[in-house]
């Protein structure tokens, strides 16, 4: 057993029982799109927080403690994604990469934005020409040092 058969479960479970993750970011008293990023294995999870994941989607002991190991991070399985929706982050970022680095280096200088010390809140929009998908990414700046 390893923590990509607990996601696969979890996934198993979700669709079989028409569970939605903004019902079980509920229960487990987080965010939706941390809750989600935990059951598909990219965030560790206390013993508290996996007992409510275990007793939603019938994970036992044994299983519930893989939820709490620190995950290999990263979840694509190729290095250029095939998913389509996937594959339009890896565009955004390919066409405008260039554009948010600059931005943030005028506006912040020399640092990156941490996606340790990181939120995301992924919301609809109605739009009478079409839905729209509104994608909130907040990360802390973190400035490089001299030494």
């Amino acid at each position: 057993m390893n923590r990509n058969d607990i996601t696969e479960k979890i996934m198993t479970v979700k669709v079989s029982k028409g569970i939605k993750w903004e019902d079980v970011a509920q229960k487990v008293g987080l965010s939706k799109e941390w809750t989600t990023a935990a059951c598909l294995g990219q965030m560790t999870l206390d013993a508290k927080q996996a007992k409510v994941i275990g007793k939603i989607f019938g994970l036992n002991a044994e299983e519930q403690k893989w939820l709490q190991v620190v995950p290999y991070k990263g979840s694509l399985p190729t290095p250029v994604p095939t998913d389509p929706l996937i594959y339009r982050w890896y565009e955004i970022v390919s066409v405008y990469g260039t554009t948010i680095k600059e931005l943030i280096h005028e506006e912040f200088g020399d640092g990156i934005m941490s996606a340790i010390d990181f939120s995301m809140d992924i919301q609809r929009t109605a739009d009478p020409k079409g839905d729209r998908v509104n994608v909130v990414l907040s990360g802390k700046f973190l400035p490089y040092k001299t030494y």
